[in-house]
């Protein structure tokens, strides 16, 4: 048989054949080990987003800043006999304390020097003063309708909301009429006049653990209406002493209408649904956790906040927001963001009439 190999090829032939299956071998063993290591280093190094549980892929979130909601915990309603204590001249300057609004110092000579407001104690008051009975207490009369003009939009880091701050909901007669029994006690000569107010707020405030002073402008509600502290222009408890219409709102000497409390004519009281905006873009709520189930200003942090989830700009999220409550301060008592100049007022007195 005719073969072209030399003698001496063809018996180191099968010692060859050997190596080279020896190389791939080790070759194919050091690749295995190599991937191995590298996908070892990436596991170990990459951010705990996940973790198995049961078969299960639990997403995990970070801890939100701020006094967490107890949704296990029966709040109770401590003011189902529409008692409350009156807040007059409940502000500090130094520091926020919870109870009590934290008010920049220009703003607090305001108070002390303002003038306005109701001209006599109603008789809603009660237990030398102490108290006042919201059941009792007069209002406006009247169901005046209005054309309102609001937006809500939120673009890139923004938000914007814009309204004319005449409300989605009918309000009192204004100015009060001599013939309406609130004339006796409150006498606001004020009528209620359109705006062009322009609130360019942040859309992902940050939460600062050192809360923020505040002037007499709160935020803005989204019935289209401005939100104002817990004070009138003398530093009272304007929920206490002040007659608004059947919606809990007035006007001031601007012709701005605004709430000082939570009005009734908002009928969503969820912890959980926004209702409005604070100044520094922080979401505001109601304060009901379920049915008998609500908060009040002793269940809160020192700026009235709270963290817990909530459903803004219909994405339901878990995050820190202000809680409107039936008690004083009533709302935002501090701010935990860096809040915006308001578009109306400014730092002035927050509802002055003669």
């Amino acid at each position: 048989m005719h073969n072209d190999q030399p003698p001496i090829m063809r018996q180191l032939q099968p010692p060859r054949r050997l190596g080279m299956k020896l190389l791939v071998l080790l070759l194919a063993f050091l690749l295995v080990v190599a991937i191995s290591v590298i996908l070892w280093m990436w596991h170990a190094n990459r951010p705990p987003a996940y973790h198995a549980v049961d078969h299960q892929t639990v997403k995990t979130t970070p801890k939100v800043q701020g006094m967490q909601l107890d949704t296990a915990k029966n709040y109770g309603d401590k003011y189902a006999d529409g008692l409350l204590p009156v807040g007059d001249s409940k502000y500090v300057t130094d520091a926020p304390k919870a109870g009590y609004v934290y008010v920049c110092s220009p703003y607090a000579q305001n108070l002390t020097t303002g003038n306005g407001g109701a001209s006599v104690r109603g008789p809603w008051f009660t237990n030398g003063d102490t108290q006042y009975d919201v059941n009792k207490k007069t209002h406006v009369a009247g169901s005046v309708m209005w054309q309102a003009d609001f937006s809500n939009t939120v673009s890139g880091s923004t938000r914007t909301i814009v309204t004319n701050d005449l409300p989605n909901h009918p309000t009192g007669v204004f100015p009060i009429r001599s013939s309406d029994p609130a004339y006796s006690y409150d006498r606001n000569p004020n009528g209620i006049k359109g705006q062009t107010l322009t609130y360019a707020l942040a859309a992902n405030p940050t939460y600062s653990a050192t809360p923020h002073c505040m002037g007499g402008e709160a935020g803005v509600m989204l019935t289209g209406i401005a939100l104002f502290n817990a004070f009138d222009a003398g530093g009272r408890d304007a929920g206490a002493w002040e007659v608004q219409d059947s919606c809990g709102g007035h006007p001031q000497s601007e012709g701005e209408y605004h709430y000082h409390t939570f009005s009734s004519c908002i009928t969503d009281a969820s912890v959980h649904d926004v209702i409005g905006y604070a100044l520094d873009g922080f979401p505001i709520t109601g304060p009901q956790v379920s049915s008998g189930n609500i908060l009040t200003t002793a269940d809160l942090d020192e700026c009235h906040g709270i963290v817990s989830r909530i459903t803004i700009d219909g994405v339901t999220t878990t995050m820190y927001h202000y809680v409107m409550t039936e008690d004083f301060p009533y709302s935002v008592s501090c701010f935990r963001g860096t809040a915006i100049d308001p578009p109306g007022l400014q730092q002035g007195p927050p509802a002055s009439h003669p």
